[in-house]
């Protein structure tokens, strides 16, 4: 499976294959009007329900384009691709509806995206006011949010609920510091409740707490799949 990213800037001669290589980890190829990236390439790989997978590489090896081409965010450009199951992305830092909204505007948003319907939302946004601790914030405008409150409100609205399969980006943050503890119960535990996992993290004992198999990554590729024991391994010798 391969999947190629066309860059869409008038400066594609000034674009140097070194610095695509430092940011998205593919290689980069000029072609009329413009350039394109391939940014995972030659990846074949099956996952089974109920496998908990660590994607392991440096900074743009691929993992991240990895979990949003399985997410449905990218789609491939050739090869075969195919998901027996909506995999949930937990990747963005930020909300993806406009910062006018209300923070209960924002909420039921996310709900309709995933659900479809308001079935079982009162009980849904009781949970993320709870957690995130804003009590009346929720009715401000998200873009009057400090960072902390924006941060603790994705978090309480990600974390709610189960999913058959999710794609997690450790690079998530969870607030302030006074809210990192609950937030590190919090995510264990909807950790627990999810079916399969798919986990990018540059932290050994974050992946070996969670995951059972490991996807390492460098350009691209996967270089190596097996074992989370064999592929950090792998990994650190050949970093």
């Amino acid at each position: 499976m391969r999947l190629d990213i066309p860059v869409m800037t008038t400066e594609t001669r000034s674009l140097k294959a070194s610095l695509i290589r430092s940011v998205t980890g593919g290689k980069l190829s000029r072609r009329r009007g413009g350039a394109v990236i391939t940014a995972l390439n030659e990846v074949n790989c099956t996952v089974y329900e109920g496998e908990r997978i660590a994607l392991i590489g440096h900074n743009g090896a691929g993992k991240s384009s990895f979990l949003r081409l399985i997410s449905g965010i990218y789609q491939h450009t050739s090869g075969f691709f195919e998901t027996k199951v909506r995999v949930f992305p937990m990747l963005h830092k930020s909300f993806i509806t406009s910062p006018e909204l209300s923070g209960m505007q924002a909420i039921k948003a996310h709900y309709l995206m995933v659900k479809g319907n308001l079935k079982g939302f009162q009980d849904f946004s009781e949970d993320v006011i709870s957690f995130s601790g804003l009590g009346d914030y929720i009715h401000l405008p998200i873009k009057t949010y400090s960072q902390g409150m924006a941060t603790r409100l994705l978090f309480a609205v990600l974390t709610s609920g189960r999913h058959e399969c999710l794609a997690l980006d450790e690079g998530l943050g969870a607030g302030d510091s006074s809210f990192f503890h609950r937030a590190q119960k919090r995510l264990k535990e909807f950790l627990s409740t999810t079916g399969t996992l798919f986990l990018a993290s540059h932290s050994d004992q974050l992946l070996s707490k969670f995951c059972e198999r490991g996807l390492v990554f460098k350009e691209g590729k996967i270089l190596f799949d097996g074992s989370l024991e064999q592929a950090l391994s792998y990994y650190h010798k050949n970093e």
